[in-house]
């Protein structure tokens, strides 16, 4: 589920995107008449919640790919966002209504690293014999800025963010900075599509603890001992789309779909984990439904 966190980026990430079509559609519609709007449509709450299939490399890193179910969650109350995607949670405690072109987003942001943690789930034996790696926790935030009605319309929505998160359970003990840029427009008022690319700096103990290899982990796997350094870890680039298939995309039942490709870095793809025993292309696709009211 490592790489899974990497591109569900806190609220305007890829996955988040999708769901926050309704926070969206009603930050939108601030700037007409108050007048001439129904009672309740401005900045009006909502929940999102969904449910979706996952195919994804067995570890970040790996070249060998799995299903697995993923949650989704978005909640939109007083201008404030809760989203749950996957293994990552964040939360925008900026409720700023007065201004709908512009979206100030801060908050803080938790991810719950699984990758490794079931060696039995990897195919490749050898990144099997390397053992088992416990759950790490993230803790951090994030900031960014959103502005709508950019390129193709006054509805389109252009942001960039930055989040940081560090590890609180020792598992790797160190952080993890990860840029955001994310632009997202609507089709119709059942179809809307995103891109994003984004980019993840990881620190010493990550690389130690995901890409390194001991002695002793070296006899066990036959892979050959390696020291991996702190840097860029990888970059992904993604498109989501959404479809409503009963409603509009503000509420009712929509289909949900995603692509991402993703590029290991450095010493992390040159790690023998990765360079001989998996790949430093990594793909990732989901399809899922969810239900907004």
């Amino acid at each position: 589920m490592r790489l899974f966190s990497r591109v569900a980026a806190p609220l305007i990430a890829t996955a988040a995107f999708s769901l926050s079509v309704p926070a969206w559609a009603q930050e939108i519609s601030g700037p007409r008449d108050p007048a001439t709007t129904p009672a309740g449509e401005l900045n009006k709450n909502s929940v999102t919640i969904g449910l979706g299939g996952v195919y994804l490399p067995d570890y970040e890193g790996s070249n060998d790919y799995r299903f697995t179910a993923a949650p989704a969650g978005l909640a939109y109350i007083d201008g404030r966002t809760i989203a749950l995607i996957g293994n990552r949670l964040s939360v925008d405690l900026i409720g700023d209504l007065r201004n709908p072109a512009w979206d100030f987003q801060a908050g803080p942001v938790a991810v719950v690293n699984m990758d490794r943690t079931a060696p039995s789930q990897i195919d490749d034996p050898r990144v099997r014999a390397l053992g088992k790696i416990g759950a790490a926790v993230e803790l951090g935030g994030y900031v960014g800025i959103a502005k709508v009605g950019v390129v193709t319309s006054p509805y389109d929505r252009l942001s960039i963010a930055l989040s940081y998160r560090h590890d609180v359970t020792n598992v790797h003990d160190s952080a993890i900075w990860q840029p955001t840029i994310n632009y997202f427009t609507p089709l119709s008022t059942k179809a809307a599509v995103g891109l994003f690319v984004t980019a993840e700096r990881a620190g010493k103990g990550y690389a130690r603890r995901y890409f390194s290899i001991n002695p002793e982990q070296s006899i066990a796997s036959t892979l050959p001992v390696y020291t991996a350094r702190a840097g860029w870890k990888d970059w992904t680039a993604g498109a989501i789309g959404t479809y409503s298939i009963t409603g509009n995309l503000v509420h009712g039942w929509k289909l949900v779909g995603s692509v991402n490709y993703s590029r290991m870095l450095n010493d992390f793809g040159d790690s023998p984990i990765v360079s001989q025993a998996g790949s430093r292309s990594q793909w990732l696709s989901a399809l899922g439904i969810a239900y907004t009211f």
